[in-house]
């Protein structure tokens, strides 16, 4: 959780440094202090200072490298420590809770996926606390420094106060999370919308790495976007992520848990899909749907890519639909790629030649023409997005801080 009191600008400034240069030694460590003052663009003594408070607080530390070309002596250069420091991320699902234990490294340690069937404010926090405890217990022979807590969920929240205003699987309601979280592990907590999370991750590690301007749609049981313009997440520190599932698409549709009728979740949401699919199955008795009473989303898209015809049919619908709204949105965010997060990236073959399609058809051609549609690296599960929260505040230097502060 961001501390109360508003950093001066010479705070700020050391804070923006410290991170750039951590960040530059994660990417092309081991580096020299030469190299490093190069590449953050800061003076060798600004470097020196920085690179030793580092060191001392055991974030970095110094090893010998061959330099190209160079004989004689190794140089000296600066590589992350994470030795010794551990964070825990947690994800909140509908029903269920994931715990990833993991270092600054970002290599995963010991991961748990629990159930957590609660429902009312206080009692989802108690529930909640007794499980991290828990498997802080359980996992104590593993645990050496804690350092921050990160929590993801597919919810109306305050990344900013660390506050869940509405969740669409528990009836909570302005739930500050992050403030009772501290209170009791004491370390700093973050918490941010899955989907936004996820497109962190994805930027930092995953399909999206190397790109200043990203479009990262979701396509399950939530429906979702996340934005990524000149490097930086889109509406990171505000409510939500850039909202497209509870657009209205059919006004004669169902009523979706947010109170609106026929929002787009409702119509290309999964479970929705498989819904319609099992239905529309009765009128085809020739579709491979019709041959299984339990449809999931791994036989759906087997159909469609044995040709079968009703679950292709599906797949271009949902398709026209994204790409309907995805043509709005590359004409105002003009992205270097479309990320799609998926089960349906199984038939994907089918999915995205009709989003680009729309989006060739109702876009700026000087847009269009540039955009890729790739599938995203990671699957929506475990704690990676998480993850993905706390290397992007050492990156800020946020973390950093705090770490050093002690």
């Amino acid at each position: 959780m961001s501390v109360d009191v508003q950093p001066s600008h010479v705070d700020q400034i050391k804070q923006i440094n410290i991170g750039l240069v951590y960040r530059l030694i994660d990417q092309y460590g081991p580096i020299s202090r030469i190299a490093l003052s190069k590449k953050a663009q800061l003076a060798p003594a600004s470097i020196t200072k920085i690179t030793r408070e580092l060191i001392e607080a055991h974030l970095v530390k110094e090893v010998e490298f061959p330099e190209l070309g160079f004989r004689g002596r190794p140089a000296i250069g600066l590589k992350l420590d994470s030795k010794g420091w551990q964070f825990l991320c947690v994800r909140i699902d509908k029903g269920s809770v994931v715990f990833g234990l993991r270092d600054l490294s970002n290599h995963l340690i010991v991961e748990d996926e629990l159930l957590f069937p609660v429902s009312e404010n206080q009692h989802f926090l108690d529930y909640l606390i007794e499980l991290v405890d828990n498997f802080l217990f359980r996992y104590q022979s593993l645990l050496e420094r804690l350092t921050a807590v990160s929590v993801t969920t597919n919810a109306i929240i305050d990344p900013v106060n660390g506050i869940i205003h509405h969740s669409p699987y528990y009836d909570i309601q302005n739930l500050s999370l992050c403030s009772f979280l501290y209170q009791r592990v004491g370390v700093p907590i973050f918490l941010q919308h899955g989907i936004t999370a996820w497109t962190i991750a994805e930027s930092l590690y995953g399909a999206g790495k190397g790109s200043q301007n990203i479009i990262q749609v979701v396509i399950d049981d939530n429906v979702g976007v996340g934005i990524m313009t000149a490097g930086k997440i889109l509406h990171a520190g505000n409510q939500s992520v850039v909202e497209i599932g509870h657009t209205q698409v059919d006004p004669d549709g169902e009523r979706c848990y947010c109170g609106n009728t026929g929002c787009l979740e409702t119509v290309v949401g999964i479970k929705n899909i498989l819904l319609k699919a099992q239905k529309s199955a009765r009128q085809h008795p020739d579709s491979l749907i019709s041959t299984t009473t339990s449809l999931t989303v791994e036989f759906f898209c087997q159909a469609a890519n044995q040709g079968d015809l009703l679950a292709t049919e599906i797949i271009r619908d949902v398709g026209e639909r994204i790409g309907h709204i995805m043509a709005i949105m590359v004409n105002i965010f003009n992205p270097d790629k479309i990320l799609i997060g998926s089960p349906l990236n199984e038939a994907k073959h089918i999915l995205y030649p009709v989003i680009q399609q729309k989006i060739t058809q109702l876009s700026l051609p000087g847009y269009s023409e540039k955009v890729d549609i790739a599938a995203t690296a990671f699957a929506n599960s475990g704690t990676l997005p998480a993850a993905s929260l706390i290397k992007q505040s050492l990156y800020s230097g946020q973390l950093l801080l705090e770490i050093m502060q002690g």
